[in-house]
Order: C-alpha cells, then sequence, then structure tokens
C-alpha cells in the first residue's frame, strides 16, 4: 500500500473537525462499504470508478471491441460508463489502430452506437493523471507497462481520491481520522481544463469537455459551490432541481408559460447541451450540459471569442449562452431572430 508523506493541509484536504490528517495507508474503496453501504453503492453506479479498469472488471460491461482485437489484447478500458471508451493494450498503450496496424476508429460513443479515431494511429501512451485514478504518483509505470505513465493505488476514482487514505478511519472510525473537502476546488482538480479560471477552452463550435469549473466561474453562479446542487456520490443527472429556491418569483411566472406545462425544466434552457464529450448530437447540441447557465437573448452576438498569443489562436466560451444552443436545438426550423423575439422576457409569457 502506499503512503501519504505529507499532511491534508498541504494536499487541500482537510477533516471534519478542521485538524490535518497525517501520514496513512490507502486501503481501497471496497473497505468502505462495511459502514457506509448505501453512499457505496450511490458511487458504484456514480461513474466515477469507471474511469479506468482493468479487464477483467470491465469486460463484463459487455462493451464492443476496435476491430481485431480481443479482450486477452487488452489491459484496461477507459471510461464505458455513458459517453465513451477506449482501450489501452498490454504494454499500457491507446488503442488507435485495428489490430493489424492499419486505419481505424477506435473510440465507442455509448450513447449513439458510434465509432470515432481517437489520435489515429499513433502510439499513444496513458497518461490521464490524476484525473482517472486514486492516488496518483507521477513516477513510474503502473503494472509495469511502459505506456502506463504513473503509478496509482486504485484504478478510477476510489472513496480515497476525495477522502484522502483510510487506514486509521477503518481502524478506528471517527470524523476527525478521514478527509472531508467540499470546496470548488476539490471538485476542480479534475473537472477544469487549462486551470480554475474563467474561460472554457472551446473547439468546432462546442466547449471542450471536462470543465464545469471553468463554466461556473465563467457564468452567473460563480460563487455556488458544487454540492449545492451535486451529491458527489451520485450521477450528476441526479443533481437537486433547486432553481426554485433562489428564484420562487421567475418560477411562479415561469408556471404559466407553455413551456413549463409541457415538462420543460429551467436546465433545458439555461444548461442546454452546449459542451462536447463524444458526439454531437445537433448543429447545436453536444452530449454534455453545460454550467454557464445564463442566457443572452441578444441575435448577432457569438457565444465564442478567438484570441491570439504568440502566435497561436485559441477559441473560449463567453460567459453565457446563445439563443442557437438554448432554443434551436428543440425549434430547429427557427432562427436567432424569432429566438429573440419570443425569448426576451420568456419566463413571464
Amino acid at each position: 500500500m502506499k503512503k501519504i508523506l505529507a499532511t491534508f493541509a498541504v494536499s487541500g484536504l482537510i477533516t471534519m473537525a478542521g485538524t490535518t490528517a497525517q501520514a496513512a495507508d490507502y486501503v481501497g474503496s471496497d473497505q468502505c462499504f462495511q459502514c457506509h453501504q448505501e453512499k457505496y453503492n450511490d458511487w458504484q453506479s456514480s461513474g466515477h470508478p469507471w474511469k479506468l479498469r482493468k479487464v477483467d472488471k470491465a469486460r463484463s460491461a459487455k462493451l464492443p471491441l476496435p476491430p481485431g482485437w480481443s479482450w486477452d489484447d487488452l489491459s484496461y478500458v477507459i471510461g464505458g460508463a455513458k459517453q465513451k471508451a477506449r482501450y489501452i493494450d498490454n504494454e499500457g498503450y491507446i488503442v488507435t489502430t485495428a489490430k493489424d496496424g492499419s486505419e481505424a476508429k477506435t473510440q465507442y460513443n455509448l450513447q449513439d452506437g458510434s465509432w470515432s479515431f481517437y489520435h489515429k494511429g499513433e502510439k499513444k501512451p496513458y497518461k490521464c493523471g490524476p484525473c482517472h485514478m486514486t492516488a496518483y504518483n507521477k513516477e513510474g509505470n503502473q503494472d509495469g507497462l511502459p505506456g502506463m505513465i504513473g503509478t496509482w493505488a486504485e484504478d478510477g476514482i476510489g472513496c480515497e481520491e476525495c477522502h484522502g487514505p483510510g487506514s486509521e478511519h477503518v481502524a478506528k472510525p471517527a470524523a476527525t481520522n478521514i478527509a472531508i473537502n467540499t470546496s470548488v476546488a476539490s471538485c476542480g482538480k479534475c473537472h477544469q481544463r487549462g486551470g480554475m479560471g474563467p474561460q472554457p477552452p472551446a473547439k468546432g463550435g462546442f466547449i471542450r469537455h471536462h470543465e464545469q469549473i471553468n463554466e461556473l466561474m465563467a457564468g452567473a453562479h460563480k460563487d455556488l459551490s458544487c454540492i449545492e446542487c451535486h451529491d458527489p456520490h451520485k450521477k450528476a443527472i441526479l443533481a437537486k432541481n433547486n432553481c426554485v429556491e433562489c428564484h420562487s418569483d421567475i418560477a411562479e411566472k415561469y408556471a404559466k408559460n407553455i413551456h413549463s406545462q409541457q415538462g420543460t425544466t429551467c436546465v433545458q434552457c439555461h444548461m442546454p447541451k452546449v459542451t462536447k464529450n463524444a458526439i454531437k448530437v445537433s448543429q447545436f447540441e453536444g452530449d454534455v450540459r453545460t454550467h454557464i447557465m445564463k442566457l443572452n437573448t441578444d441575435p448577432k452576438v457569438s457565444m465564442f471569442t478567438t484570441v491570439k498569443k504568440d502566435g497561436k489562436k485559441s477559441t473560449y466560451a463567453e460567459g453565457f449562452v446563445t439563443l442557437d444552443f438554448a432554443c434551436l436545438s428543440c425549434h430547429g426550423s427557427r432562427d436567432r431572430e424569432w429566438a429573440s423575439k419570443y425569448g426576451t422576457n420568456f419566463h413571464g409569457k
């Protein structure tokens, strides 16, 4: 088992009592089940432990494999819970070709059953730490495989990635010897791209994936913490429907709107799928809901801006959602001018 050599004051993990936890061993998430069955079961279905799995676990999901590959040729599967699955060969490299080396689409997209290219033909090492595993150390090679960059205590996001090593807590359960950190920064270790700043990088007309913190910071709810809407043990889609707690006046007006009466909820307009993880469903619909939330009803404004620095162009999302994503993903036969006309003062109509 691995040791954590610094206190949680250094790593940012603080106990409920406010004291820092000292060095302890990582014991694995299965040790948590005995006392925390409900939380453990929520976590199992959340997708976090699916971020990386050895083939002996992943093969039971009955995922299809890239051309020519068998389960015996593979060591790990990346993802495979909801959006996409990628595969790692027995040397630790991500599969980017057919088994015979010929060109092939090797990323499987669960939502529509399609396949996509992923770094086509490259020899691609697996260097996705620290966001796909627990207790990542950038030194060494997991399982001694040359393509696996770094080592870790547990595949996927286990309990101890957020709560810290649990040997002392398992030996003597107490609130004072396990880490509890509910800060945005704790989630932002993984749910951001390029830092915690409010500039969500974009590409191909969509925000790039795993940028929830960047989106949150760019939008109107930057002062909220993740746990005000999410239970981190549960699937993201099981977020609390608590918009009315702050926006009761708007909710009262919206209740009379035909969209409300047909069941259209706040998130469908204010958190449309502006982000693309695996696929785009249509021109204005990706596969992940944005956390920007603020709408801009100006039909002329663009949601994306491109800047040039040191000779390199980068595209970012602005701090608002435009009407093409908010309205036209459903009203596909309309245009922005129509959406602006009917979207202004929308809640009171």
